[in-house]
C-alpha cells in the first residue's frame, strides 16, 4: 500500500476536513479527495462520511488510523531527523499571547538560538492562534484554551496566579488588605478599574473566584495589552488584576500593592499545542521539550 496515501488519510482523519488536510499537505483538495478514494477502493471500505462541516471517520477509518498513525509518525521522525542538528538551522514558527510570549516563552527559547534554531513569533487570542496552528501557519502555540479534536495535541505548560493590584495611594485610600477582607467586595464598587477588554475577563474571573460576586461597574480604562494595564495601575489610574509573573518586580519594589492574598488564588492554565504528529520534527520536539522543562521553574 502506498505510504503517501496513508499519510494523506491520517492527515484527513486528524483534520476532519479535506480542505484543511490539503492545506497542511500542500496539495489541492481534488488531489486529496482522489487519494482517499483510491485508498477506499484498495480497501473496499468507506473511510469517511461526508457532511456539511467536513468529514467524519467511519469505524473502519478510526481503526485504520489507530493502527497506522503511530508508525507514520515514527517514520516522519526518522526521515526528518538531522544527522547533525546543530549544523542545520531550522525555523520554529511560534505563536502565543503577546505578554506571556514576550516575558516567558521567547526568553526561555533564547539558548536554543545558539544551537541553530531560528524563531518567528506571532501574537493573538487563543482561538485565532489555534486556528492558525491547525492551518499550518504555526508550529507551536501557547494558549489558554485547550484544543479539541484529533488534529491538535496539547500539554499543560504552567499555571499563572492572578493578583489584585493597586498603587500605594489607592491601597491607602482603601485601607489595605485587612479592611478589604472585613468590608468585602462592595468596598471596590466605585474604584476605577483597568482591564484589557470591555468584558472584564481578568477582573470578572477574580471577583467570581475570590468574592463569589460580579463586578458592579464597567472598566474606566481599557488597554488591550496587560503591560499597559500594569503601567496604568503604576500611575495610580485605578486597580487591576494581572498575572503575578508580569508584576512581580513592581510588587517586590513596592511600586504596587497586592490588595489581597487569598488562600486559593485564581489560576489560569497555559497549554503547549502542536499539530498531532509534528513532534517527530526535531526542531519542534526540541523547543517543546525545552519549554516544558523550563516551565517547571515558572
Amino acid at each position: 500500500m502506498d505510504l503517501a496515501l496513508l499519510r494523506t488519510f491520517v492527515t484527513v482523519h486528524r483534520a476532519g476536513s479535506f480542505t484543511r488536510a490539503a492545506a497542511l499537505l500542500g496539495l489541492s483538495q481534488p488531489a486529496v479527495t482522489g487519494q482517499i478514494r483510491s485508498l477506499e477502493r484498495q480497501l473496499g471500505r468507506p473511510l469517511f462520511l461526508r457532511n456539511a462541516r467536513g468529514v467524519t471517520a467511519t469505524t473502519i477509518g478510526d481503526e485504520l488510523a489507530h493502527k497506522v498513525a503511530p508508525h507514520l509518525d515514527a517514520l516522519t521522525e526518522i526521515t526528518e531527523a538531522d544527522l547533525d542538528e546543530e549544523s542545520v538551522a531550522r525555523t520554529l514558527h511560534l505563536a502565543g499571547p503577546p505578554e506571556f510570549t514576550a516575558e516567558r516563552t521567547l526568553p526561555a527559547l533564547a539558548p536554543l538560538v545558539s544551537q541553530g534554531l531560528a524563531l518567528r513569533a506571532a501574537f493573538g487570542p487563543s482561538e485565532e492562534l489555534l486556528a492558525g496552528l491547525a492551518a499550518g501557519h504555526h508550529d507551536l502555540t501557547v494558549t489558554t484554551a485547550r484544543p479539541r479534536g484529533g488534529l491538535l495535541t496539547s500539554t499543560p505548560l504552567c499555571d499563572e496566579e492572578h493578583v489584585l493590584i493597586a498603587s500605594p495611594r489607592w491601597a491607602a485610600r482603601l485601607g489595605g488588605p485587612a479592611v478589604l477582607r472585613a468590608r468585602g467586595v462592595r468596598l471596590l464598587d466605585h474604584v476605577p478599574l483597568v482591564e484589557v477588554h470591555e468584558s472584564l475577563p481578568l477582573i470578572a474571573r477574580y471577583w467570581s473566584a475570590v468574592f463569589d460576586a460580579r463586578p458592579a461597574a464597567s472598566a474606566t480604562i481599557i488597554a488591550s495589552d496587560l503591560r499597559a494595564v500594569l503601567s496604568c495601575v503604576l500611575a495610580g489610574a485605578g486597580i487591576g488584576v494581572l498575572p503575578r509573573y508580569l508584576c512581580t518586580g513592581a510588587l517586590d519594589s513596592g511600586e504596587i500593592i497586592a490588595l489581597l492574598d487569598p488562600p486559593v488564588p485564581p489560576l489560569r492554565t497555559y497549554f503547549l499545542a502542536v499539530r498531532t504528529g509534528t513532534l517527530g520534527l526535531p526542531h519542534i520536539a526540541r523547543a517543546h521539550e525545552w519549554l516544558l522543562r523550563t516551565a517547571t521553574d515558572w
